[in-house]
């Protein structure tokens, strides 16, 4: 069974997408939709796709796409996500899900009620070196974990309207520090507190901050986020058995280094592409199998992160959107 795929949008993030896609065996980009007919040609012609679409409702309604990839700005999430479902399609949607839990858990709601796949493209959750340090840690190979670390930045560029502009969802914790708060949930679940501070941008937006997150366990994770400074980008998890440290940019890893008595012992496992082929070759999985939900990008935890991510944004002084 060859999965076909629309992918709506035709930027960066939709650019990467479709180079990764062509990697995948018996995953094929049938379709492409953008708001600009020239660009919506220009992508496809480039990617292979069979057809361009000149609207994002037409891509939509295209009776050959099996699952479509929605890759616009967190602010334009809610809208095009519905109008796929109201087409009968499955849905890989960009991170973050939406602007706010509300809209994620109606979004959720909806995907069920309709008896449609669905799941947030958290590609970090499918690379094979995250799944093995999961693992790892459900294993006990650093025994009972106290500690968890991570933190992801960059310096944006200052012409990027998503990356800066409030009416297009622009947040440094939407775009990158989703991330380690997604990195600690993996490790340690659902946290009882969240103590976060930062720096909002002159339009309200936050560009600069950190979190210390608590759970009934006793563990704590320290994460950090920025869009304004190169970071070292590294995470780590320790126990009193050892750690496991990955190297930057921790969210796309190759390699993990599990230390035991100060001797370090290198992981390495084989990524495909940059590493957006996981999520493609999990969601084709589910699709074969019938499945509306995936196990590696579980949406009642897309909607926990959502509501952490609304209480740090919410701590930090961001407006509701």
């Amino acid at each position: 069974m060859t999965t076909r795929w629309g992918i709506l949008a035709t930027g960066a993030i939709a650019t990467s997408f479709a180079t990764d896609l062509a990697l995948v065996p018996d995953n094929e980009l049938v379709a492409v939709g953008s708001r600009r007919p020239d660009a919506a040609t220009e992508f496809a012609d480039r990617f292979g796709a069979t057809r361009a679409h000149g609207s994002y409702e037409e891509l939509a309604a295209d009776p050959d796409v099996d699952v479509v990839y929605v890759a616009t700005p967190h602010s334009r999430h809610l809208e095009d996500v519905r109008m796929c479902f109201e087409a009968g399609k499955a849905v890989l949607c960009e991170k973050a899900l939406t602007l706010n839990a509300r809209d994620s858990a109606d979004l959720v709601a909806e995907a069920r009620d309709r008896g449609l796949f669905f799941a947030e493209a958290m590609w970090m959750r499918t690379n094979p070196i995250i799944r093995r340090l999961t693992g790892l840690v459900a294993d006990g190979a650093v025994g009972t974990v106290s500690q968890v670390r991570a933190e992801l930045g960059f310096a944006a560029p200052t012409d990027n309207p998503r990356l800066w502009d409030p009416a297009l969802g622009a947040s440094a914790l939407l775009d990158v520090g989703i991330y380690p708060l997604t990195f600690a949930h993996l490790l340690l679940g659902e946290p009882v507190d969240i103590a976060a501070g930062g720096v909002l941008s002159d339009q309200g937006i936050d560009v600069n901050g950190g979190a210390v997150l608590t759970y009934a366990s006793g563990a704590v994770a320290t994460i950090a986020w920025t869009q304004l400074a190169w970071g070292d980008n590294r995470a780590s998890v320790a126990g009193d058995a050892g750690r496991i440290e990955l190297p930057g940019r921790f969210h796309h890893p190759s390699e993990l280094t599990v230390v035991h008595d100060d001797q370090p012992v290198t992981v390495s496992e084989a990524v495909t592409g940059r590493g957006y082929a996981h999520e493609i070759e999990e969601v084709a999985a589910c699709l074969r199998d019938g499945r509306t939900e995936s196990t590696l990008l579980p949406l009642d935890e897309t909607v926990s992160i959502q509501r952490q991510m609304d209480d740090i944004l919410s701590q930090l002084g961001v407006a509701e959107r």
